[in-house]
């Protein structure tokens, strides 16, 4: 099931709502972990009993874990774990990825290739994956103990408002939540809980999904042919597609928590906006960024400090390389990373004090480009494909064979203006005041007003145009 789905908003959303409102304390959570099974199940039913089975034998793992008397033991069901979750993710997600490629390696030597079913991936496993590591990881590093019931536990993973695709939430910054939610069950939080879900709506739906038209009309087109302003266009409105997609998808998520009374993690920051690629990392997905940092990163740099000029630059490379990896089983994503990484190394090494000379203008300019010409090989999966769309980008052929039409402009008009609006003091005060900031009955009325119209204007988009699934779902 899908937020921006007519099933959802009609059905299903008001449904839940209003039982989950109406239920006892003591037994909301009930009600929400049944709803959460039954959100998954909807669209994929098959896959429901991969999570229900997985954080069962978790659940019994972590425990026995917690209560080893000796190191080895904890070790032992620690390394059990990891292995279980990690396993059904490369199972999963890379099984194909590794037999094509060792047909291709066999193919050069004249072997047979190898038979291989192809599977299919479960929808939001990135995700949960993730997310089911740092509980084993926090209770082993004793940041929080592990809870007491498995149904708070399966409630953890299967919370449905971020299942599917985020933020990724690590057990300690939720941890307390599952059990008492009272603090911020209020009706305030309700309010700004609904207006934070329409607004990420209405950038999906409004904005993401018109302005993706363009993008995925080029992308289709042959790219060996393309003249470079088509070009440009195309990965400017791909780019503004992913970012308003996904961006939109986090708002909903935590819109939705915040009407129940969680609070979860912030997983965008304007990125368009960062002055270099390093500061785009702390903007953009912030919950995955955080991720790796904890525990990829810091547990492979920090006790090989005296190696750092070697150790600090490798690190960066596989939690990049990783990272891409993390967004698909595809050569292309694994580029994406590095490249990235690479520009953070050279950041580091030099560019963030060139910046510094520049300006702020020209260097957040200069890091959206980068960024751009990042997202060709994340939205071609064929590495040949990429760079034959990247060299056409720079053939400085500007003779456009493609019409954009009136509407393209002002979609993406609309997307550079709340894209970059926050650049200016003014901007960054009506982000505060509309995300941040507490609403007095005046302010209540206003967003009421506007969300109301944006929901409405939304849901007529929705019922009128084809279905566009969220991007980040295949991850």
């Amino acid at each position: 099931m899908v937020f921006s789905s007519v099933v959802f908003l009609l059905y299903f959303l008001p449904v839940f709502l209003l039982i989950y409102y109406i239920t006892p304390k003591k037994y909301k959570n009930i009600v929400l972990l049944f709803s959460s099974i039954f959100f998954y199940a909807w669209g994929a039913p098959k896959f429901i009993f991969v999570i229900l089975g997985t954080t069962f034998i978790d659940f019994h793992l972590v425990q026995w874990m917690n209560e080893a008397s000796n190191i080895f033991r904890k070790r032992l069901l620690f390394t059990l774990s990891i292995s279980l979750n990690l396993g059904l993710l490369i199972y999963f997600k890379y099984s194909n990825f590794f037999i094509e490629n060792a047909n291709a390696v066999l193919s050069v030597f004249g072997d047979s290739s190898i038979h291989w079913t192809k599977l299919l991936l479960p929808i939001g496993i990135s995700f949960y994956t993730f997310e089911t590591i740092t509980y084993v990881v926090d209770v082993y590093r004793k940041i929080h103990k592990p809870l007491d019931k498995f149904w708070d536990y399966q409630l953890y993973i299967i919370l449905f408002p971020k299942l599917i695709a985020g933020p990724i939430v690590r057990f300690h910054e939720i941890a307390d939540q599952l059990t008492d939610r009272s603090q911020n069950d209020t009706v305030d939080n309700r309010l700004t809980g609904f207006y934070r879900f329409t607004l990420g709506l209405a950038k999906k739906v409004l904005i993401a999904n018109q302005i993706g038209f363009y993008a995925d009309t080029i992308f289709g087109m042959n790219y060996s042919t393309l003249d470079s302003y088509s070009a440009w266009m195309g990965i400017l409105a791909y780019s503004f597609q992913l970012y308003f997609d996904f961006s939109g998808y986090s708002d909903m998520a935590i819109g939705l928590a915040k009407m129940i009374g969680f609070k979860l993690p912030e997983n965008f920051n304007n990125p368009y906006t960062a002055h270099s690629i390093t500061e785009f990392w702390r903007r953009w997905h912030m919950t995955l960024n955080r991720w790796f940092v904890d525990y990829f990163f810091i547990p492979f740099t920090i006790e090989k400090r005296h190696w750092e000029k070697t150790v600090i630059p490798l690190g960066l490379l596989l939690t990049f390389g990783l990272s891409g990896l993390w967004h698909g089983a595809a050569w292309s994503f694994v580029f994406w990373g590095l490249y990235h990484g690479v520009l953070v190394i050279l950041e580091r090494a030099f560019l963030l004090k060139s910046y510094k000379k520049t300006g702020k203008a020209f260097s957040i300019v200069i890091t959206f480009i980068l960024v751009m010409i990042g997202f060709v090989f994340f939205k071609v999966e064929s590495l040949s494909k990429a760079f034959t769309y990247l060299e056409r980008m720079f053939v400085f052929d500007f003779h456009s064979s493609f019409y954009f039409d009136q509407k393209f402009y002002f979609f993406l008009a609309l997307s550079f203006f709340f894209s970059f609006f926050t650049v200016f003091t003014f901007g960054q005060k009506i982000q505060d005041a509309v995300y941040f900031k507490p609403y007095n009955n005046t302010r209540h009325f206003g967003m009421t007003i506007t969300t109301m119209v944006l929901f409405i204007l939304s849901l007529s988009f929705i019922t009128s145009a084809e279905f566009n699934p969220f991007i980040y779902f295949r991850f």
